[in-house]
């Protein structure tokens, strides 16, 4: 095993936990910083792939913005009731059996596919000539721009959401 497959190990393996870490917990200000643990480690494999944009987007846009809004609405939403009562409820086997079946099934499909998608236009070459940043933006602000505008309403959505039930609990 190489280098570079140890480092993909490492990270593929830590995410993975640090993702069952986020969903376990009880506290959810707990999750929140394991969340940041795993957007931290999001990063460094982005620093591995050499998109340095991205991985620092994931730190200022994620491992900021988003953790604080995460803790904003933690800290408005009274979670007490929440955190006293039980996780888990009696069907968890049965869950855990369809979880399973549902996991083989997932690896038998995706070990069969072997046709790989065809290259885009963008070659290494152009987005080194251009730089990763202009491609990106050309990219996102042309074909992807409805997707884009509907990710920004789908969170303005979650804000207000958030804002509407906070103030409901409070009166």
């Amino acid at each position: 095993m190489t280098l570079p497959q140890l480092f993909f190990a490492y990270f593929a393996l830590s995410m993975t936990v640090l993702s069952l870490l986020i969903v376990t917990r009880k506290n959810p200000v707990h999750s929140v910083i394991w969340m940041l643990v795993l957007f931290i480690h999001i990063a460094a494999l982005y620093l591995f792939l050499n998109a340095e944009f991205l991985a620092a987007i994931q730190i200022i846009i994620y491992a900021g913005a988003i953790l604080v809004l995460f803790l904003f609405v933690i800290m408005l939403l009274n979670l007490k009731r929440e955190e006293t009562a039980q996780k888990y409820q009696s069907q968890w086997p049965i869950s855990m059996g369809i979880a399973l079946v549902f996991a083989i099934f997932m690896t038998m499909i995706v070990g069969k596919i072997t046709v790989m998608p065809a290259l885009g236009e963008y070659s290494v070459e152009a987005i080194k000539a251009e730089g990763s940043m202009m491609t990106i933006g050309k990219v996102l602000y042309t074909r992807y721009l409805l997707p884009f505008e509907i990710a920004s309403l789908v969170l303005l959505v979650a804000i207000i959401g958030a804002v509407v039930l906070a103030k409901q609990r409070v009166e």
